[in-house]
């Protein structure tokens, strides 16, 4: 069986490196905001290229807490309009909506999946006030072209694909908008052991907001300046980033060589394949391709030894929880979530499963 993703297989070659930070962590007697938390931020904040970093709990805390900085600085206020590409996964819109702003889904251009300047430019009121951009599957959104829409608006990432993503402009994901969130739950391509979060971005205020946001409120104990909440980063996952961070770029170059197999050798007319201009701005974090026989398809690759996954099956106006926006119209959305197909692609994935891969999708017939 070609796994769609071998956990055991990803971190086990840096089992005597996280059993040694275990150990230190265990010695430490400190296990909350500890050394390992101050180090890692200054990593990831370098590596991004920003000048802040926050570590917390978990990816969705990170877009939630960026929002949340934003209405305590007065830069955002209840009732406001973010605009959102209605094919993200519900943590991005779980965000907004948490700090009871309003999103406006817009659709996604259909060959990148990706939110897009024009989409925008036409739903932009005079109730927005922010922008979610999305970085789908580890390719970066073209942030530069939305910056020319309006000067005025506050643009976020989603980053919790991307990690290690670059521009034209050399620049990587979250350092290309005014803050971003990222996610290292354990599937990322800077995966944790458990849940983690960060928040990055060049803003000192919002960081230091963040900072008290993230711990009940206030950076000293028993001094609470904001009502905050409890989502700071556990010093043990801070510390297995750090040892991960450091294979980060390896771990993404073998990801674009995965893909460009793919791109080059899946000639099945009845299979689209994702869009990628062969730049370092795609990590690939999923490799998505697209049939009208979705299903046929997916139960093929399976019962031929072929694990394969969706994201996502259902978009996000169909969710129970999002009912008001049911009767919303998202044609390419809804296409998108109906005929969408993630292969396997994570580093440790064999050249010869790749080709396995690659023969079963060349060989299946849309008429299975």
């Amino acid at each position: 069986m070609i796994k769609f993703l071998d956990l055991n297989k990803s971190n086990k070659k840096y089992e005597n490196q996280l059993k040694k930070e275990f150990s230190d962590f265990l010695d430490s007697g400190y296990y909350i905001l500890g050394e390992g938390v101050g180090k890692f931020e200054k990593e990831f904040a370098e590596y991004c290229g920003t000048k802040h970093c926050i570590g917390v709990a978990n990816g969705l805390d990170a877009l939630t807490l960026i929002f949340r900085g934003y209405i305590e600085l007065g830069l955002l206020k209840e009732g406001d309009e973010v605009i959102v590409p209605g094919n993200t996964y519900i943590a991005s819109v779980l965000a907004i909506t948490e700090n009871k702003l309003k999103p406006i889904f817009v659709e996604p251009n259909p060959n990148t999946f990706l939110i897009e300047a024009e989409e925008i430019k036409n739903s932009i009121s005079s109730k927005t006030k922010a922008i979610l951009v999305v970085h789908l599957y580890g390719q970066l959104v073209d942030v530069a072209s939305i910056k020319n829409i309006s000067k005025d608006l506050l643009i976020i990432e989603d980053s919790a694909q991307a990690h290690g993503a670059i521009n034209r402009d050399k620049l990587k994901a979250g350092n290309v908008g005014n803050a971003s969130g990222f996610s290292f739950y354990p599937t990322k391509n800077l995966g944790a052991l458990g849940d983690g979060g960060a928040v990055t971005t060049n803003n000192l205020e919002l960081a230091e907001v963040i900072l008290k946001l993230r711990n009940y409120g206030g950076l000293v104990r028993n001094n609470n300046e904001l009502k905050g909440i409890n989502s700071r980063l556990d010093d043990i996952q801070a510390r297995f980033l750090s040892v991960k961070l450091s294979d980060l770029e390896n771990q993404n170059i073998r990801r674009r060589e995965i893909a460009e197999m793919y791109i080059t050798e899946i000639k099945n007319i009845n299979v689209l394949l994702p869009y990628w201009d062969l730049s370092a701005n795609h990590v690939f974090h999923q490799f998505v391709i697209k049939s009208e026989k979705r299903n046929n398809l997916q139960r093929y690759l399976l019962e031929n030894g072929v694990q394969t996954d969706i994201h996502y099956p259902i978009a996000i106006t169909k969710q129970k929880c999002y009912s008001e926006y049911s009767d919303l119209d998202l044609p390419v959305t809804f296409e998108l979530h109906d005929n969408i197909l993630s292969l396997p692609i994570y580093p440790e994935l064999l050249d010869e499963e790749v080709n396995i891969v690659v023969k079963l999708i060349n060989n299946f017939d849309l008429d299975l």
